[in-house]
């Protein structure tokens, strides 16, 4: 507990940014038909493809950062709607600029975009993927502007001005993800929210930085979220048997304070699975 409680004290809001101390690096998803799932993420969503052996595709942003891992297994069991699992990845791009670039790109080749959303912290396209996993294609509003009341991140679900957006930075060329661009965070849907809390909050040592009706949103740094968790379609969702297609597990970037909350201070990496089986990775930055 004092460990959690000296990472959490050591978070700062301001000007200044410290080095992070939680960073998600990259989300790993079991599919069944690799190359079409792949050829989606290629194209649709414009990442690079920087690594594809048949078995396994890594994709990622120019200058060769690792985002997605794809891991195909034909015998994985397709994940019912009403279980735990991902809700969606959000790939966060460096500016606003680059999200009209890749607005601009979506257009051209007719990315199936879903939805599209002012989080007042942020702007969001959504897509979902050929088996059925969530995509958020974002970028952040300064930090300046994002709001805040009672300790809170005041985070909201309104229409997005695509108009003004397209009018308020136009981008340049598309040339696919641009150096810079990283998993900005994970959505997931779970069982319960209360659970959810205790590990996320708890054995990770994140702060709570919203409440929303069904969900809870927890983040280290001052950042307005690095996980979500859900009960949208999931409420009493139990622990996933395996293997099956979606989410298999997220790897994160932490600091030594954070590795030793986690539960070992000595360790470099640690692997733990959340109470609905979904497995995370942590290494010391």
């Amino acid at each position: 507990m004092t460990a959690l409680l000296a990472a959490n004290a050591a978070e700062r809001v301001g000007d200044h940014v410290p080095a992070p101390s939680f960073v998600p690096r990259k989300v790993s998803l079991v599919v069944h038909d690799l190359a079409r799932v792949g050829d989606f993420y290629q194209r649709a969503v414009g990442l690079h493809r920087l690594q594809d052996d048949g078995e396994t595709a890594l994709f990622g942003a120019d200058g060769g950062a690792v985002l997605l891992e794809l891991r195909r297994d034909a015998a994985a069991r397709r994940r019912g709607m009403r279980e735990a699992g991902l809700f969606h990845t959000a790939f966060l791009l460096p500016s606003r600029a680059d999200l009209v670039g890749w607005a601009s790109h979506a257009a051209a080749v007719r990315s199936p975009i879903i939805g599209a959303a002012d989080h007042g912290v942020s702007e969001a396209f959504y897509l979902a993927d050929p088996e059925g996993n969530g995509v958020e294609i974002t970028a952040d509003r300064p930090k300046s502007r994002w709001k805040r009341k009672d300790g809170m991140v005041e985070m909201v679900t309104d229409p997005l001005d695509v108009d003004d957006l397209l009018a308020a930075a136009p981008g340049g060329r598309w040339r696919g993800f641009p150096d810079g661009s990283r998993i900005g965070h994970i959505h997931l849907q779970v069982g319960a929210i209360g659970p959810a809390e205790d590990f996320y909050a708890g054995a990770l040592g994140l702060q709570v930085t919203c409440h929303y009706p069904g969900a809870t949103f927890f983040a280290a740094d001052g950042y307005h979220h690095h996980i979500a968790a859900n009960i949208w379609n999931s409420r009493g969702a139990e622990r996933r048997d395996g293997p099956v297609i979606g989410l298999a597990d997220i790897e994160i970037g932490v600091d030594g304070g954070r590795m030793a909350a986690a539960g070992d201070r000595a360790a470099t990496r640690l692997t733990m699975t959340d109470p609905w089986g979904i497995g995370i990775s942590l290494a010391v930055l």
